[in-house]
């Protein structure tokens, strides 16, 4: 088969996937719920079908390992998630999965010097108990055990999800990847629209983007909206309306700074009633930490600045402060000699989202290979591939390996 043909293959694949849904009609796949069940049967009869020998750890990660000659070789993990966000689309992450079986299956049998591991990691959105990267955490060795208690809608722990899929959460600390390791790389659709704009179908990640996420309130009185006076009113809505044009304009005149207010609820939340309390989210994203976080002083301050002019209390509660994350050099460099000898030019982007990539990076070297997503859509039904780009992440990643040959001297 061309590489052309492989891609179609996995094309075909992923959308085969996406039928395992918890939810008639569209693609739901949470956590060790019944339809991974489905995926990981699919996908391991390929992996096997590939040459590879294939498990499921205690954190519900499907993995597949292609042997080297060698017991004392070391090992390359390619890998991503396998759980989706509710109606989600057919690729995010399950596409990185399965080119990896895919670029394993074009060797046809042939041997390589180290071994490569097949990582369907169980967990990456956290959608069921709201704690996103159980399986990654646990391959990497950072799985905090008080998660197990967590609970989703249903009053089950993840404990529990653990053992109902046959799983032993005693055993989780087998989940950690063996040594010596080469590395992790992930192949991932963009979820953005850079690489579609430029027209490009691949692109090597430098970095994975710092957040900030911040619980904002917003405090005033509630009172009758017909008569009480504009100029007597502390309507926080309305203080909230103000700080979120504030929120748009930090970004808009800083370079590279995202900036979202993704959530607002307003209360009492009558027509009638003018607001006394309104709960907002803050979502803060740059590469370069030191921009992100003087851009979260920024709007800690305009938030106190509007409070007190409109007679408003504040409430500030950081949620989340995660460091950008950077890819290891030495692989960024051996996947962009890939790429270009692959002829797919030498672009690099950060990555705004996060991805299972910066929780393995604080256990080996990592980076990621992106590929274009149509008019960057993700997260959603519509998220489509175009095969041929598909077909050029199968020839780097194929390269990727020929070059890690060359390099490593294994």
């Amino acid at each position: 088969m061309t590489s052309l043909e492989h891609a179609g293959e996995v094309i075909r694949r992923c959308r085969q996937l996406a039928e395992c849904s918890e939810v008639r009609g569209e693609t739901t796949r949470t956590f060790l719920s019944k339809p991974m069940r489905d995926v990981h049967s699919r996908l391991a009869g390929w992996m096997a079908a590939a040459g590879m020998t294939v498990r499921v750890d205690a954190a519900g990660n499907l993995r597949g390992v292609y042997s080297a000659a060698s017991n004392a070789a070391p090992t390359l993990f390619i890998g991503s998630h396998l759980d989706t966000v509710p109606n989600a689309g057919p690729f995010d992450g399950v596409l990185g999965v399965v080119l990896g079986v895919a670029i394993l299956e074009m060797l046809d049998g042939g041997s390589l010097p180290f071994n490569v591991e097949v990582l369907g990691f169980s967990d990456e959105e956290g959608v069921r108990f709201g704690v996103p990267f159980i399986g990654s955490k646990a391959f990497a060795g950072s799985f905090d055990s008080s998660v197990l208690a967590r609970r989703d809608a249903t009053g089950l722990s993840v404990s529990d999800a653990i053992r109902a899929y046959g799983l032993d959460p005693a055993r989780l600390g087998d989940a950690q990847a063996a040594s010596p390791a080469i590395g992790y790389i992930e192949f991932h659709i963009e979820q953005g629209p850079v690489l579609d704009d430029l027209n490009a179908p691949l692109a090597v990640v430098d970095a994975i983007v710092g957040q900030t996420r911040v619980d904002v309130a917003m405090t005033g009185m509630a009172n009758h909206a017909g008569t009480t006076p504009m100029q007597t009113r502390r309507d926080a809505l309305a203080g909230a309306a103000e700080w979120i044009t504030a929120v748009e304009r930090e970004a808009a005149a800083t370079h590279g700074l995202v900036a979202t207010v993704g959530r607002i609820h307003a209360e009492p939340g009558a027509g009638n009633v003018i607001p006394g309390r309104c709960d907002l989210s803050l979502d803060v994203r740059h590469a370069d930490d030191g921009v992100r976080r003087t851009a979260v002083e920024h709007l800690a301050k305009a938030a106190r600045d509007i409070a007190s002019r409109r007679k408003l209390d504040v409430g500030w509660e950081a949620r989340l402060d995660q460091a950008t994350v950077a890819m290891d050099g030495g692989l960024i460099s051996s996947l962009m000699r890939a790429v270009e000898e692959a002829g797919f030019g030498s672009r690099h982007m950060c990555s705004g989202a996060g991805h299972d990539a910066m929780i393995v990076a604080a256990r080996m070297p990592a980076a990621m290979l992106f590929l274009r997503c149509e008019k960057g859509i993700s997260h959603h039904p519509s998220e489509s591939v175009r095969e041929e780009d598909v077909a050029a992440a199968l020839e780097a990643g194929r390269r990727f390996l020929d070059v890690l040959r060359q390099t490593l001297h294994v």
